[in-house]
């Protein structure tokens, strides 16, 4: 007994005087445009279309289904990256709007529950809008909630 108390005590001091290792410093790779087009525009047209397009049918399909609604929602904390991000206010606003949306999109992925993508389609527009409307130049500012079809 007392062995294993020296060697706990022997392995905390240890342990404490171990050099601490430091995080990384976050560098972009790609810009906000490259997120985009590579990966938000994609993946948010795949809940828009949801109903109107091929279903997964597989599970081979459905994981790479899966990973596109993750990286929709891991997309949103690329934006909120510093050297992204625009400012610490509405910017983070809208990305945080979209990171629930994708949040929402990959658990049902999850799920393969195709109503529930459906459903998101609303909170997806409202994402992508809110932030085109605030920092997209010359975008046609619309509402956070879609025009009814005629």
């Amino acid at each position: 007994m007392k062995i294993l108390a020296l060697l706990l005590l022997v392995s905390g001091v240890a342990l404490a005087q171990a050099p601490a290792v430091q995080a990384p410093t976050l560098k972009p790779v790609g810009t906000v445009d490259d997120l985009m087009i590579s990966f938000i525009w994609p993946a948010s047209d795949e809940v828009f279309y949801i109903t109107t397009r091929d279903l997964p049918k597989t599970e081979e399909e459905w994981l790479h289904f899966r990973g596109r609604m993750l990286m929709l929602a891991e997309s949103a904390n690329l934006l909120m990256m510093p050297g992204r991000a625009w400012d610490n206010d509405q910017w983070m606003k809208d990305a945080l709007r979209l990171r629930d949306a994708g949040t929402a999109a990959y658990v049902a992925a999850k799920a393969k529950d195709v109503d529930k993508i459906a459903a998101l389609s609303d909170q997806m527009y409202a994402a992508c809008v809110g932030c085109h409307n605030d920092y997209r130049p010359n975008y046609r500012k619309r509402p956070l909630t879609p025009e009814p079809l005629p």
